[in-house]
């Protein structure tokens, strides 16, 4: 008996993938296809898997997805569910990178150290930055001031935020070091880990 050929075993999870990231993100066809520069029919016949795959056309599909090729390609593997984060200390922040670095959104998990009040609120505004994005923070322990624009908002240990980025953000924990974790859309991981 021939043993399966391994290609079609890729060609397969690829279809499948595309077509289950495309529905995730609530798009039809026509999304899709206006995207990437493809037509609606050709993306239709590759997730049926009546049209060859091809990287001419995997590229732009994945670019308009937002992920890698390999993303789409890459083989069902029970090692790459377990992921081992390795903290990186930033001055007052240590980061813990809790996804893998090819999604459409990443999670992290933060260890923010208190505010200095002898460095003063002004100082703490400085900090604040705008850039286009979406951001999710829970807390896990500690209690987190959020400063969004003008207002001050108090996070404790249990309980979320999220908000616009386009807004000016900073946060800090009070008191005693705090932990979240966070989830960012591509331009926000980008934005913050730039910053720290």
């Amino acid at each position: 008996m021939a043993d399966a050929d391994p290609s079609t075993d890729i060609d397969a999870t690829a279809r499948a993938r595309l077509r289950a990231i495309r529905q995730s993100l609530g798009w039809s066809l026509d999304d899709l296809a206006e995207r990437a520069n493809v037509g609606p029919s050709t993306i239709s016949r590759i997730e049926t898997g009546n049209r060859a795959l091809s990287l001419d056309v995997l590229m732009p599909l994945a670019r308009a997805l937002g992920i890698g090729v390999d993303v789409l390609v890459a083989p069902d593997d029970d090692e790459d569910v377990v992921i081992r984060p390795s903290p990186s200390t930033h001055g007052d922040l240590t980061i813990w990178p809790l996804s893998r670095p090819d999604g459409s959104t990443t999670a992290f998990k933060f260890r923010l150290e208190p505010h200095d009040p002898a460095e003063g609120l002004p100082e703490l505004q400085a900090r604040a930055h705008v850039h286009p994005g979406y951001d999710w923070m829970f807390v896990i322990e500690g209690r987190v001031l959020l400063m969004l624009g003008e207002r001050r908002i108090v996070v404790e240990t249990g309980e979320a935020a999220e908000f616009s980025t386009m807004t000016p953000h900073a946060m800090v924990a009070i008191e005693k070091p705090a932990e979240t974790v966070m989830i960012f859309d591509r331009h926000g991981e980008r934005a913050h880990l730039h910053t720290a």
